[in-house]
């Protein structure tokens, strides 16, 4: 299975919170596929959940956070404590990223990994999209929901911790979307997938 077989449906989403609602269902959907693989295909659906999670996260930070900030309640905090959660999974991704698949340590970090993410993704259902759906007007979410799907046709593909603000993704996120994007060309080429 391609990236493009994983999300075609959702590049159809109009409304913001429902894309990213449906992106938190497909990260689940991944976690299982990497968790009940065989060793030969852990490898390749573990790169499919790198990389939708590394583009999910940014395309959140650029579009969706600075937009909480702006319109939800507490929305400062709210989006202060979803960033932390986000830089944290992604020091652990990055190093899962880096050891591999076949990495001895991998079920346990993965089991880890997994957990951090989906209370991260509650939290965000909870105190963000929940407000959002609330402070905003269907054109609104409309408008991002086109900028998340922008964002992460040009996101780095796999994780960067320390580059959790729509500033940071703005100065380094293009070159570094450009050379994990070349790395994942060479690594394709070479018949790697870690």
């Amino acid at each position: 299975m391609t990236d493009r077989q994983t999300t075609p449906e959702l590049m159809d989403e109009k409304d913001v919170v429902e894309l990213l609602l449906a992106q938190h269902s497909l990260i689940r959907d991944l976690f299982d596929e990497v968790e009940t693989a065989s060793a030969e295909d852990r490898p390749e659906a573990f790169q499919r959940l790198v990389r939708l999670l590394a583009m999910h996260e940014t395309a959140e930070e650029e579009i969706v956070h600075p937009y909480a900030r702006r319109k939800i309640e507490g929305g400062d905090a709210v989006v202060d404590d979803r960033l932390a959660e986000e830089n944290e999974a992604k020091q652990l991704l990055t190093t899962m990223d880096k050891a591999g698949a076949d990495d001895p340590e991998f079920l346990t970090n993965l089991a880890v990994l997994r957990a951090a993410v989906m209370a991260h993704a509650r939290s965000e259902e909870r105190y963000e999209f929940t407000q959002l759906r609330a402070q905003t007007s269907q054109a609104e979410r409309r408008a991002m929901a086109a900028g998340v799907k922008a964002a992460e046709a040009i996101a780095p593909t796999h994780p960067h911790a320390g580059v959790e603000s729509a500033t940071k993704n703005l100065l380094v996120g293009t070159p570094v979307a450009m050379m994990d994007r070349a790395r994942d060309v060479i690594r394709q080429a070479m018949g790697k997938t870690g």
